[in-house]
């Protein structure tokens, strides 16, 4: 078995538990909704769809990247059938494999069960200065008739993972060529750490559409490398980053403040529809969710539709409770910071 395909067998099962939970706080408790307790709203009139690359989603939500190979083709399946029958977005995991390997590329094409949904192909940056080229990402959206490229940044991860790609210099310039070579939108993404307001604006400004935060809060990767690895060096190391990573909250205020245009997809430690009302009110477009989904999706369809439900009935809620009939609206809602 190939190196790459016993790290994605790895990644799925180890991201199912809570042994490689990261201990930041993703920064949500910090702050409370000023309650409406006059709304003048029908609940049954409250909109929660947006409009999002040409995609109307009836809820602000992507799946976000999950691992994909062949054994997991049952997971990508299911999961994009969720996303389906909800309106929501999905993104599949990275497609190096398949694009080394067009064997693996079954798994990730999931048009044929969601035709219609907005889809994100996925690639690491870093692959950009180990011979990738934008051929190469142009490959990996048409492999799956995507509508928009994720390349998403893991330095710590890749320090961490057995033969990972550790040299991130020059990549900004890359990544504009990117931009500027290929006709779909361009979305930067973390893996667990956050992207800064510093990074964000250097990303805006060569031409990136969105940025995915992806703040500490949800699964740790150092954590979970360490644990696939057997040399000690690298397990004592990544013990002194358990509390590493830029909160979710600290990510989306940072950048809504800084930058202007680009979009934000708040992803890291959402956990429920009140955490995304939160998420939007504070500067984000939209929010992500892998953990939660991949967890109910391993048990079975029916949890993760249940789960599905739970945040569409938690968001309008609060949507009614500050009085927000709309998306839009909710951005302004008045947000008290508690501690």
């Amino acid at each position: 078995m190939s190196e790459i395909l016993r790290r994605k067998k790895d990644h799925l099962a180890l991201a199912c538990g809570d042994a490689n939970r990261s201990v930041v706080d993703s920064g949500f408790g910090h702050y409370r909704f000023e309650h409406n307790a006059l709304p003048e709203l029908d609940f049954s009139e409250i909109d929660t769809s947006i409009n999002f690359l040409g995609h109307k989603l009836h809820l602000p939500l992507i799946i976000s990247s999950i691992t994909g190979y062949d054994m997991c083709e049952r997971v990508n399946r299911n999961l994009a059938g969720i996303a389906n029958d909800f309106g929501l977005g999905m993104a599949v995991g990275s497609q190096r494999i398949a694009l080394d390997d067009r064997t693996f590329e079954d798994s990730f094409k999931i048009r044929r069960y969601a035709p219609n949904i907005l889809l994100f192909a996925n690639l690491g940056a870093i692959q950009l200065n180990y011979g990738y080229s934008v051929d190469k990402c142009k490959q990996a959206v048409e492999m799956i008739d995507a509508d928009a490229l994720i390349l998403h940044l893991n330095p710590m991860q890749e320090v961490f993972q057995i033969d990972g790609n550790s040299n991130f210099s020059g990549l900004l310039k890359k990544i504009e060529k990117v931009c500027s070579s290929i006709e779909y939108p361009v979305i930067i993404k973390e893996v667990g750490y956050g992207i800064s307001a510093h990074v964000a604006k250097k990303l805006q400004n060569v031409g990136v559409y969105g940025i995915d935060v992806a703040g500490a809060g949800s699964v740790s990767w150092s954590s979970l490398e360490s644990g696939r690895s057997n040399d000690i060096v690298v397990k004592n190391a990544s013990n002194a980053f358990t509390d590493w990573g830029n909160s979710t909250v600290d990510c989306i205020k940072s950048i809504a403040e800084t930058t202007k245009k680009i979009k934000i997809i708040a992803s890291g430690g959402i956990k429920t529809g009140v955490d995304m009302a939160k998420s939007i009110a504070l500067g984000a477009d939209i929010c992500g969710n892998a953990s939660g989904f991949l967890q109910k999706i391993m048990d079975s369809r029916s949890d993760c539709e249940n789960f599905v439900e739970s945040l569409i009935l938690e968001l309008k809620t609060a949507m009614l409770c500050v009085g927000s009939k709309n998306l839009q609206e909710l951005k302004s809602a008045k947000l008290l910071k508690i501690r």
